[in-house]
């Protein structure tokens, strides 16, 4: 098992290689942004009883992994847990010839319609960056809020008029037919995100993403009762445990896994079953590189219940740099707003050992933002 923690594009990535004695490989990627290293200390242990395994054995492994320890769970534990789970399909795939979604049922669609996001501010900028997707071929986009860029202090109750008014705007703008949604990355509180909500009139947005942090699923519960936009909640589930209470209270109409935090293609295969059950489709978080882009891909294939995959590599959010091709030369690509589903053996990716080898890992953390009181509130 090694381990790469590198500095890709504005920001790190964990990325895993398991070999076996066969000479056949996987790679892996965890999902835990700004603590690579803590998951990579965490790999290490793993290391000591996995090597001589049959890596074949991808749900035991898995059940080993979560429950041979007393602290089950935890955004550390998944993360690695996802990369060991993510890089065995890939090995697996490839010394059987198949592609990853022939092991997770077969493949139930040909491509993977994806949303896009604007990187502008709200503002005419956001509205043309909206405009120019909508002309590449994205029906489903993701809106900028007031703030997001700030990098020290952020008031939401300075931002939500400003967001909500353009957010008709773009609405306006890009018409009826278009989905809009807008990620407020768990800044707000329930009253706040109340706020925002009922300052635009219904059919504004088609999806609310993480307006509020998602550990007591009772706010959002009764969020929900205080307004109609669909929510999109779930990149911070690292398990099917966190996902019970927003399924099976119907809070949520979107489920945001990402396959490289809540435990891999094996987990999130799970929530999707559960998801499906209470008519939830998903709609997988994919900010990483293009490991996690093809882990989510084959994800996607391969459930009934879904919606659009995340994708930042769309003409909007080009300065990001995730998808170097010099790290990546062989990775998935877009082809106008959708992902093609691949039929090569594995995952379909390949890495560059010698340069991530070689690669520096620098020290990156989000913005620690604060109030104009001084107080420390959510990035």
């Amino acid at each position: 098992m090694k381990t790469f923690p590198v500095k890709v594009g504005i920001r790190n990535q964990l990325l895993l290689k398991i070999e076996t004695d066969q000479g056949v490989f996987g790679w892996g990627e965890s999902g835990l942004s700004g603590r690579e290293l803590a998951v990579s200390a965490t790999l290490r242990h793993f290391e000591q009883f996995l090597v001589g395994q049959d890596p074949f054995r991808i749900g035991r492994i898995w059940q080993e992994l979560y429950r041979s320890q007393y602290y089950e769970g935890g955004r550390v534990l998944q993360a690695a847990v996802a990369a060991v789970d993510i890089a065995l399909y890939d090995l697996k795939g490839k010394a059987l010839g198949l592609p990853v979604y022939e092991l997770l049922g077969g493949r139930q669609r040909d491509v993977v319609p994806t949303f896009a996001s604007t990187s502008a501010a709200p503002g005419e900028a956001m509205i043309e960056q909206a405009r120019m997707l909508v002309e590449h071929g994205w029906t489903a986009l993701r809106l900028s809020p007031s703030g997001a860029e700030e990098k020290s202090v952020y008031e939401p109750r300075e931002h939500i008029a400003e967001t909500a008014r353009w957010c008709v705007a773009a609405r306006e703008a890009l018409g009826p037919d278009v989905v809009l949604g807008i990620d407020y990355h768990h800044r707000l509180t329930v009253a706040e995100a109340a706020s925002f909500c009922q300052k635009m009139s219904s059919g504004t947005l088609d999806f609310l993403e993480e307006p509020i942090r998602a550990e007591t699923p009772s706010a959002y519960a009764a969020l929900r009762r205080l307004t109609d936009i669909p929510f999109a909640i779930g990149e911070e589930f690292t398990s099917k445990w966190d996902a019970v209470p927003f399924v099976e209270q119907d809070i949520h109409q979107f489920n945001r896994v990402d396959v490289c935090l809540a435990g891999g293609l094996t987990e999130a295969m799970k929530i999707a079953g559960w998801s499906e059950a209470h008519y939830v489709d998903m709609m997988p978080h994919n900010p990483l590189g293009p490991i996690c882009t093809a882990a989510s891909i084959h994800f996607a294939a391969a459930v009934p219940n879904f919606a659009w995959l995340e994708t930042r590599a769309s003409p909007a959010e080009t300065h990001l740099g995730f998808d170097d091709d010099a790290i990546f030369p062989i990775q998935p690509k877009l082809d106008g707003a959708i992902y093609r589903v691949p039929d090569g053996p594995g995952l379909g990716v390949e890495v560059n050992e010698d340069l991530v080898e070689r690669a520096e890992f620098r020290f990156w953390e989000a913005p620690h933002l604060q109030r104009r009181d001084g107080s420390v509130t959510n990035w």
